[in-house]
């Protein structure tokens, strides 16, 4: 093959080389045809790829799983295209985090084996704690997964990268099943016996090692790379202003959050008719009051000079609201004996003392939470009191999990 035929082509061409994996052609028997290929490919190139395939019918799943046996593929053609950013921007944050999970994912199977070939419990009183201190770097982890969950793969999904940031995610789940397995694991060794906590220990390591490897292998060199090449430099500047806004790992270097150029909000858009924009986002006046009415609570929004200004319509309210209390005195609301208690609140509120207040009853038989809290504006004003109203009897009957899946 020619090494200047057309991107297309050698797209066309990665992805029937994928195919014959995917129909059992075995790693060696396409890595000279791989790497033919592979030479001057882009790791855009590569993520298109693997979009492609998934478009036209193959699994997620499977494109997953061959996605481990074409990168050991072509592994020395990659590494050599890997792109790294500088201090302070949320691609080099990530890369560091991985230097240092890795680092971490290597000291827990070096421990594995130390606890392993000790006789008990009372023999390895340091390793334990130096593996409850491991076991901790891992469990605070979970903001550098959230950070690329949340900021960088919508980025990557706006510029037409969808199905590789998915990929990503399913492994981002693996890896915290076996994170959960590690806690547990630790958390329990006393009713394990020595021994069995010794063999699941090593192979929890190996697990987790192993996972880590592969999954920040890809990123590194598939991922980062095309979301550098596409992401603008105003993009990845709001990035990094997310990625402080959502928080770092105790143990993500100092020197990789460098303080970068402060980021400029973009002009605030033009009011669309009919349409309230937030920071957020944007909602028509329909769907903000559909959203208001739909919440499985009561709302009622008191402003700063105690007026009763909006309450939602909740199909099943709790307490009767008439559109009549709009305009009066939240005081007035109330019976004059309990007059004294909603001043209290609203004065705790106005002075800053507090930001909250709750309280339940059992009312018609149900179990009713009723919380206040504190308005205030990013200048930290004081606007008004939100009353939050919950039936939560059936809320506390809830036992053990029940997910999506």
């Amino acid at each position: 093959m020619s090494e200047a035929f057309g991107g297309k082509e050698k797209k066309e061409a990665l992805k029937g080389l994928i195919r014959r994996l995917h129909e059992g052609a075995k790693p060696e028997e396409v890595k000279a045809e791989f790497e033919e290929v592979i030479k001057g490919a882009a790791p855009i190139e590569i993520a298109q790829v693997e979009q492609e395939l998934i478009k036209e019918g193959m699994p997620r799943e499977e494109v997953q799983r061959l996605c481990d046996v074409h990168l050991a593929v072509f592994r020395e053609s990659l590494d050599k295209e890997r792109v790294l950013a500088p201090p302070g921007h949320p691609i080099h944050i990530l890369m560091e985090e991985h230097k240092r999970l890795l680092e971490f994912a290597g000291l827990l199977n070096d421990t594995a084996k130390e606890i392993k070939g000790a006789k008990g419990f009372v023999a390895v009183g340091e390793q334990m704690k130096k593996l409850d201190h491991i076991a901790e770097h891992f469990r605070d982890s979970g903001s550098h997964f959230s950070r690329e969950e949340n900021v960088l793969f919508p980025y990557l999904e706006k510029h037409g990268v969808t199905e590789p940031p998915a990929i990503m995610w399913m492994e981002h789940d693996k890896i915290r099943e076996i994170k959960q397995n590690l806690s547990r694991l630790i958390d329990t060794r006393k009713s394990l016996g020595f021994q069995n906590f010794a063999k699941r220990l090593g192979e929890v390591g190996l697990s987790l090692s192993e996972m880590l490897s592969s999954h920040f292998y890809k990123e590194n060199n598939i991922l980062f790379p095309t979301a550098l090449q596409l992401v603008t430099e105003a993009e990845w500047k709001d990035a990094r202003r997310q990625f402080d806004e959502l928080g770092y790992c105790c143990f993500t270097p100092e020197p990789a959050r460098a303080t970068i150029e402060e980021v400029k909000m973009p002009a605030p858009k033009p009011e669309i008719e009919g349409m309230v924009t937030f920071e957020t986002g944007a909602l028509s006046r329909g769907e903000l009051e559909a959203i208001f009415n739909t919440l499985p609570v009561d709302v009622t929004f008191v402003d700063k000079e105690d007026t009763v200004r909006y309450f939602s319509q909740s199909k099943d309210r709790i307490f009767t609201r008439a559109k009549a209390v709009i305009g009066r005195k939240v005081q007035q609301c109330h019976p004059q004996k309990s007059v004294h208690l909603v001043n209290q609140i609203l004065e705790d509120f106005k002075s800053g003392r507090k930001d909250a207040a709750e309280f339940w009853i059992n009312f018609r038989g149900r179990l009713v939470y009723i919380r206040y809290f504190a308005v205030r504006g990013k200048n930290g004003d004081y606007l008004g009191c939100l009353e939050v109203t919950q039936d939560i009897t059936d809320i506390k009957k809830i036992e053990g999990e029940k997910r999506l899946a």
